[in-house]
């Protein structure tokens, strides 16, 4: 037997549009290059400062909700920190195609100060997911290398969409068949040098 879910009530929808309304207002800000704070969003969404609060209590709550509407619209969990070693290659292309149908605000994100400030807010979960990801490739190098190698890894994933659209004129799929060639080869690399350090070059 089917479950019937009720519809949202008049006040659950009111809440819906208010939320709604916050996070348009945080998307009209970033590709303004404004910095976000809460008395901006009040000022552009037309609602009282303590509202906006009430939804999103400090500066780290607003961040996170404008980080996933600029992955949703870059295209949702194609876009996404990767799970797993598998993932770091196989998400390349969507994530690289869904920059281009972004590029304007993508472009913002990589280049302002309120783009930055958007990215580092997920810092500490992207640096999470990437040390998950490559944990076993990276396992025989010593610890010191780990970090680099790791690193370089994530950098590979998806930073260079705004260098190579810029400098190269490349289309995401362009893009994403270099880097996975290049995350590939570093990972073959990682596989074969075991536990030799990467200042002493090639495995």
């Amino acid at each position: 037997m089917t479950e019937v879910v009720p519809p949202p009530s008049a006040r659950e929808r009111h809440k819906e549009d208010v939320r709604t309304r916050i996070l348009d207002s945080l998307i009209a800000l970033l590709g303004e290059g404004i910095d976000i704070n809460h008395d901006r969003v009040a000022e552009r969404t037309g609602v009282a400062r303590r509202t906006v609060y009430r939804y999103f209590p400090d500066h780290d709550a607003l961040m996170q909700p404008l980080w996933d509407r600029v992955v949703n619209l870059a295209g949702g969990a194609a876009v996404r920190f990767p799970d797993s070693e598998a993932e770091l290659t196989s998400s390349m292309l969507s994530i690289y195609e869904g920059f281009d149908r972004i590029a304007g605000l993508a472009t913002i994100v990589r280049a302002t100060p309120q783009g930055r400030a958007v990215r580092l807010a997920q810092k500490e979960r992207r640096r999470a997911a990437y040390v998950s990801a490559t944990a076993d490739a990276v396992k025989a190098l010593p610890p010191e290398d780990r970090l680099l190698a790791t690193a370089m890894l994530q950098v590979l994933h998806t930073t260079p969409w705004l260098e190579m659209r810029d400098q190269w004129d490349m289309d995401g799929a362009q893009m994403a068949t270099a880097c996975r060639w290049a995350v590939e080869t570093l990972l073959k690399d990682l596989r074969a040098r075991g536990a030799k350090p990467l200042s002493e070059g090639p495995a």
